[in-house]
């Protein structure tokens, strides 16, 4: 398991005049998404589902309450919001690698009448234009396999200024300073997992999971130097490969 996580983000959630502005209607798509059903059926249940765009093996992750599927709270959450009979979301942009999950959620979206359309883009394109923020309308498949640590991925993909964030909260932006200048590692502890909370509570997006690599490995092979490197999802150090003799 590696440390890249996959989620929905929904970039038209600071725009008032947007479906997604509501926080029930993110509470809605965060409920109707089978995340256990996508994994076995395209990963042989192979990734961690942890609710968050953190990854588990991050120092200062905190644990956000497990993911739920409950359609029918989404649409009772959908019609308190005003969309008994859903809305059209507009593109559900994706990579195209990652095509066949971003697909299975448009199909689970759509059951609770969030529908969208799936947009799939050129790898590089879709990178291009996801950090350039040019991906404003509808919603995306967003991801990050950077290393770091529960700082540098809120940095990054949640706090106002990151290199991935197309809007933020002004209660989680004030926190960051206070944690990067906090010396306590209990009391920065804490700052962090108030940050998470908040993240979670305002459903800025909506954690997939924790992405599997599925390697093989030949019957010829034998050392296969997989997992050597902590959170490297690939074969290293190639130098430690052996094959076995004939």
């Amino acid at each position: 398991m590696g440390q890249a996580t996959n989620w929905i983000y929904f970039p038209e959630q600071w725009d008032p005049k947007s479906p997604w502005h509501d926080l029930r209607v993110r509470q809605a798509a965060n409920l109707e998404l089978d995340r256990d059903q996508m994994n076995q059926a395209l990963f042989l249940g192979g990734c961690q589902i942890n609710n968050s765009i953190i990854p588990e093996s991050f120092e200062y992750y905190r644990q956000p309450p497990p993911a739920v599927y409950d359609p029918a709270k989404a649409k009772e959450l959908l019609a308190a919001a005003g969309f008994p009979n859903g809305f059209d979301a507009g593109p559900f942009t994706a990579d195209s690698s990652y095509s066949n999950m971003a697909e299975a959620a448009v199909d689970y979206l759509q059951q609770v009448g969030i529908r969208c359309k799936l947009v799939p883009m050129e790898r590089a394109a879709f990178a291009s234009a996801y950090a350039d923020k040019k991906l404003t309308s509808g919603i995306f498949r967003a991801a990050s396999g950077a290393f770091g640590n529960t700082a540098t991925r809120l940095a990054s993909c949640i706090v106002k200024g990151g290199s991935n964030v197309y809007g933020s909260y002004s209660d989680i932006d004030e926190l960051f300073p206070l944690q990067a200048d906090e010396l306590d590692p209990k009391k920065r502890t804490a700052i962090l997992e108030k940050m998470q909370r908040l993240v979670h509570e305002k459903a800025i997006n909506a954690p997939i999971w924790e992405l599997a690599f599925l390697n093989g490995v030949g019957p010829r092979v034998g050392e296969p130097s997989l997992g050597k490197i902590a959170g490297f999802p690939y074969t290293a150090p190639f130098e430690d490969i052996t094959i076995k003799g004939s």
